[in-house]
């Protein structure tokens, strides 16, 4: 085994001990437990520098080292004292059950997975027309006609595309349209909070979806940040490693034995070409979310604005030309930040102290002052870097 491998299973039995000790009552072990996962991880930190989810392993240690200082304002010299008596003699070693686990039941963490209806609707969706398309094909339709599909439909739809520009929005909308449970993750929380345990939790994720699907009820998984979890890295450890594969085999029962099930894994990435080929062929359905294009840019002006009190002269037409190269989410910042600007030159007036006072209508020398000082936060380069990807691999 290697020296990252025995990191990590020390650094999860220690936490898996602590957190059961604390909840027992046995502070000063737990202390003494919680110390040993903090200089564990902190080892493992060191020993790869360069490895992408350290900043998971930190946050772990730094949560733990907040336990420790909340628990020791309680716990006696007495408790601490026995304590490292106890693991002197072993006392401190991680138990585990007859098949080997480490202790603990490892139910997963429900703060994790959202699996409420999210309250997005098509016409929230503005523009994409191409997208919600392929999506329609791969799930709407599937739920509402069964019978017209005898060959299956997909059960995994890859979202990618620059940042900002509606994937995490889309899968939202579809899980209204179906009326499905929609179980968010992301590989920051998989990693960090279900450490030494992921897999399993993985497995139980999957399970949930699937017992939603038989009782009737269409499961979503919508995985964000993709490529940190399933992409290609030359540093990796196990953890990670056991992740990958375990979502591989679920992935696999979804997709080939899942029958007649309304189970369904969304993937979104910002960079698809970090994704291990393992997982793009598992996701049947490729799908570019672009950037705006002028038409929606204008469609989103207008739903974003229909809040705010502009002034006649304001050219929404002639606004959509100026944001040519921003996405949905620059879109909504332009119009924000020209709000915010306004109210602060409200307040500066002092006028804002009189309740019964409003604030001038935006005008066009507002949205145009902002233009002029936000970029786009989607370069050239990075649209070129999809657009030659979306050649390679598209599968709408």
């Amino acid at each position: 085994m290697s020296a990252s491998n025995e990191l990590e299973k020390a650094a999860t039995a220690y936490a898996l001990d602590a957190v059961r000790l604390d909840k027992q009552g046995q502070k000063g072990r737990a202390i003494t437990l919680y110390q040993k996962a903090i200089e564990s991880l902190l080892q493992l930190v060191q020993l790869y520098p360069e490895y992408g989810l350290n900043k998971v392993y930190v946050q772990r240690a730094i949560a733990y080292q907040e336990r420790i200082k909340s628990l020791q304002g309680t716990v006696s010299a007495s408790e601490m004292n026995q304590a490292a008596n106890n693991d002197e003699v072993g006392g401190g070693a991680a138990t585990r059950d007859g098949n080997g686990s480490v202790g603990g039941n490892g139910k997963p963490n429900e703060e994790l997975v959202m699996t409420e209806k999210p309250k997005v609707n098509w016409a929230e969706v503005v523009g994409l027309d191409t997208a919600k398309k392929a999506v329609k094909e791969a799930i709407v339709y599937p739920v509402q006609r069964p019978d017209l599909f005898p060959l299956g439909w997909p059960r995994g739809i890859l979202l990618f595309g620059p940042p900002g520009c509606g994937k995490t929005l889309l899968a939202a909308a579809v899980a209204t349209e179906i009326d499905a449970n929609f179980y968010s993750i992301d590989a920051a929380s998989i990693m960090s909070k279900w450490l030494g345990e992921a897999e399993q939790n993985v497995a139980k994720l999957f399970g949930s979806a699937r017992k939603s699907a038989v009782e009737g009820k269409p499961a979503i998984v919508f995985v964000d940040e993709l490529d940190s979890l399933m992409g290609n890295h030359s540093n990796e450890v196990g953890g990670e490693i056991r992740v990958k594969n375990q979502f591989l085999k679920e992935m696999d029962g979804i997709v080939d034995k899942g029958k007649n099930l309304h189970v369904y894994v969304i993937g979104a990435t910002n960079k698809p070409w970090d994704l291990d080929w393992a997982f793009i062929r598992r996701f049947q359905k490729r799908i570019l979310v672009p950037l705006a294009d002028h038409g929606t840019r204008l469609s989103m002006l207008k739903l974003y604005s229909s809040n705010l009190q502009i002034d006649a002269d304001v050219d929404l037409i002639e606004l959509a030309r100026l944001s040519e190269g921003f996405s949905g989410s620059d879109i909504r910042d332009v119009c924000q930040s020209a709000q915010l600007s306004l109210i602060g030159e409200f307040f500066e007036t002092g006028k804002a102290m009189d309740k019964e006072a409003k604030p001038r209508s935006l005008t066009m020398a507002d949205f145009r002052q902002i233009l002029e000082e936000r970029k786009p936060s989607v370069s050239l380069d990075m649209l070129s870097q999809y657009n030659r990807w979306f050649e390679a691999f598209k599968a709408l």
